[in-house]
């Protein structure tokens, strides 16, 4: 069986962090984004191949990634011509598929029992199988409607409040039958959820739905992308490097100097400097490398590798890219997002 990663978008809601690192190998803490997915991928035995569907910085994301042989799956690449939307994506990359193919957006990260989606495909002998997951505001996803026994219904893409009728909305994950995409026409943009989806309702054909009450999150915002950080270091999402120790403070090879007060959960790589009388709160992620200045205060912020962060310079609830440099005495406030190779001047207040 094979498995399609859908990693072709351009990240344009995380720029300008996105600018020189396409999405799929945005960091969280010291992996690539992709990695956790395919974490999941490598947990079902009968995967034998991962097919990465990219259009965005490809040989970035291949060069990150390789073949697979270090992580144990094979790894393959289709890169599009041009963007293809959803549909056209999975039909581009399908080429080589025989079997049943499981999809999975690359903008999501869940947990899931991959396993129990493909078994409930074959028991219903499906066409189709679409991963749905509850939220409190469906209206900005796909919203979709099924029956007692699981048939979907209706597929409603981005509902107003008033057609809102369920909580259940689309969370990127399908298993398809490669017969099924002969509708969709090649080389064309052509949308799973707008056109494919809703083509399988009106022929009757079978598709049917799998609810997942697990943990779900759509980390393309820069709200969702620290939110993910911090929820991996509550432990509500299972995973590396807080596995084991939810709540305190993984220390891959600091240097902390004297007086330095750090209160969990907190995540400092490998080569990280933290100087004298600096302080480091709740929620601060310190990458590879990166030098935490005299008296500076870092707390729910990401800082990526090389950057500095100046003398008592106060950072909080801040995305901050690599190579930056943030001068002294400056204020970083909620919200605020730093590119790659940027110069902060001392004294700032953003």
């Amino acid at each position: 069986m094979k498995a399609i990663l859908l990693a072709g978008g351009k990240g344009t809601r995380l720029r300008p962090l996105t600018l020189n690192t396409p999405k799929p190998i945005v960091p969280i803490f010291n992996r690539p984004f992709l990695m956790y997915q395919l974490d999941q991928l490598r947990q079902v035995p009968e995967i034998t191949e991962v097919i990465l569907s990219l259009n965005y910085q490809p040989r970035r994301i291949e060069e990150t990634f390789g073949n697979g042989d270090a992580l144990g799956i094979k790894i393959s690449y289709a890169v599009e011509p041009q963007p293809l939307g959803t549909g056209g994506a999975i039909k581009f990359s399908a080429q080589t598929v025989q079997d049943s193919v499981i999809v999975l957006n690359g903008d999501v990260l869940q947990q899931i029992d991959l396993q129990a989606v493909i078994a409930r495909h074959r028991a219903a002998k499906a066409k189709a199988t679409i991963v749905l997951t509850p939220v409190d505001n469906p209206s900005a996803y796909g919203l979709v409607e099924t029956d007692a026994e699981g048939n979907v219904l209706r597929f409603l893409e981005k509902p107003g409040q008033d057609e809102i009728t369920v909580n259940t909305i689309n969370a990127g994950i399908y298993v398809l039958e490669p017969e099924t995409l002969d509708r969709i026409p090649d080389n064309e943009a052509y949308s799973i959820e707008r056109q494919y989806f809703p083509s399988l309702v009106a022929n009757g054909e079978t598709f049917v739905a799998y609810v997942n009450d697990g943990y779900w999150i759509d980390i393309g915002t820069p709200e969702k992308y620290r939110q993910v950080h911090r929820d991996i270091m509550d432990g509500r999402y299972h995973a590396a490097p807080f596995l084991d120790r939810p709540g305190g403070i993984v220390d891959l090879g600091a240097r902390i100097e004297q007086d330095v007060h750090i209160q969990g959960p907190c995540f400092l790589d490998e080569g990280s400097v933290i100087k004298a009388g600096a302080r480091l709160g709740p929620y601060a992620v310190i990458g590879r490398q990166v030098q935490v200045d005299e008296q500076a205060q870092v707390r729910d912020s990401v800082t990526w590798a090389n950057t500095v962060i100046g003398a008592e310079a106060v950072v909080e609830g801040t995305l901050i890219g690599r190579n930056c440099h943030i001068g002294r005495n400056t204020v970083l406030g909620e919200g605020r997002m730093i590119g790659d190779r940027s110069t902060v001047t001392d004294f700032s207040r953003l």
